[in-house]
């Protein structure tokens, strides 16, 4: 019971952060609302027309924080988890009072309820059907005690995925974002040409060779971190190709959702079979390895990958994707996709390290 608090625990605070992303983006001209008194502000309206695609949304969204919120304490029942997520969307419905560009609604307060409540009562059926002692039972027969974090990762890995990257697998490429948000933040001042050149050249493709090596480190990165917590014996030599076809189906699901079902596959070019080819290889060969020897692979493969797709440029036509197609702007919610396919690769690193310095 334990094992599953845990990971409970770390996906929580994850989905929390989305919840919150999602609700107030884009963080921006907070005023005041005019004419407005807090009486009113806290008395939240009905729309005059309600559209099944926000409910479902709505639904959908909190559907899985009630699902946690149950997981995450000890027998918590029905009532905290549709408490706690009614008191946070109300919360966030009301700060949308200050946000320009976002709608309060007391319809999407009725729905985010809705959800946790409906994921409350999947846990219980989890629960009573005894879906949960059996998963809890899998996850121990593979995986060591200490798997609660590393698996939070990897239920995180495909959702970093579904925001194309710019070589297939390739994540972490957050540099060139902080340095053009550094030149945003300097534009008009001394430092912006002090410290940076206007006449960098252009970033080029990767060339075949290095483009299917950062494909084989994206896939080797997730099955090192699924290795530093596996169990000896014959499930380590599945965690591979196991791996490889969650990274698979991600990108294509990611690649339709963005440019259409008919180009799902249009990702896989000359360079990534044989990238694939050669991570699924790799992660054969290192699965009789200890588990601290994987961890501290993987402190090598990630830090590769983040340096080889720093290099790589952005896709011009994932940028007039996000711009012109509105599911591709959910899919993305709002750019929070892109900021959790920077932030992976870090998080696993920190993630390891704390592996190898463990005892």
């Amino acid at each position: 019971m334990r094992q599953e608090r845990t990971t409970a625990h770390w996906l929580l605070p994850a989905w929390l952060a989305l919840i919150v992303y999602a609700s107030l983006y884009p963080f921006e001209a907070w005023t005041w609302p005019p004419g407005q008194t807090w009486t009113a502000l806290l008395a939240l309206p009905w729309p005059h027309k309600l559209f099944p695609w926000d409910a479902q949304t709505n639904v959908i969204g909190y559907l899985p924080l009630g699902l946690l919120l149950r997981a995450g304490g000890p027998r918590p029942g029905w009532l905290r988890p549709l408490l706690m997520g009614a008191a946070l969307s109300y919360a966030l419905e009301v700060l949308q009072n200050f946000l320009p560009d976002r709608v309060p609604s007391a319809s999407d307060l009725l729905f985010n309820s809705m959800g946790a409540l409906l994921g409350a009562l999947m846990g219980w059926l989890a629960e009573r059907s005894g879906m949960l002692r059996h998963s809890r039972g899998w996850q121990e027969s593979w995986f060591e005690a200490d798997s609660a974090g590393a698996l939070a990762l990897m239920a995180l890995w495909p959702m970093a995925l579904l925001c194309p990257a710019p070589v297939p697998l390739g994540l972490g490429r957050w540099l060139p974002h902080l340095q053009q948000m550094v030149i945003d933040a300097l534009e008009g001042t001394q430092w912006a040409s002090t410290w940076f050149d206007p006449d960098e050249p252009v970033l080029r493709a990767l060339p075949p060779g290095f483009e299917a090596l950062a494909i084989a480190l994206g896939l080797l990165g997730p099955v090192l971190l699924m290795l530093a917590v596996a169990r000896r014996g014959w499930r380590r030599w599945l965690l591979a190709p196991l791996t490889a076809l969650i990274g698979i189906l991600s990108t294509a699901l990611s690649t339709a959702l963005y440019f259409g079902p008919l180009h799902a596959w249009a990702w896989l070019t000359p360079p990534a079979l044989p990238g694939l080819a050669l991570g699924l290889l790799l992660g054969l060969l290192v699965a009789p390895l200890p588990r601290r020897a994987c961890a501290a692979l993987g402190l090598v493969v990630l830090p590769c990958l983040i340096a080889l797709v720093t290099h790589a440029p952005a896709d011009p036509f994932l940028s007039a994707s996000l711009q012109a197609w509105e599911q591709g702007r959910f899919v993305n919610l709002y750019g929070l996709g892109q900021w959790l396919g920077w932030i992976w690769p870090f998080a696993a690193i920190a993630w390891l390290l704390a592996s190898v310095g463990r005892r």
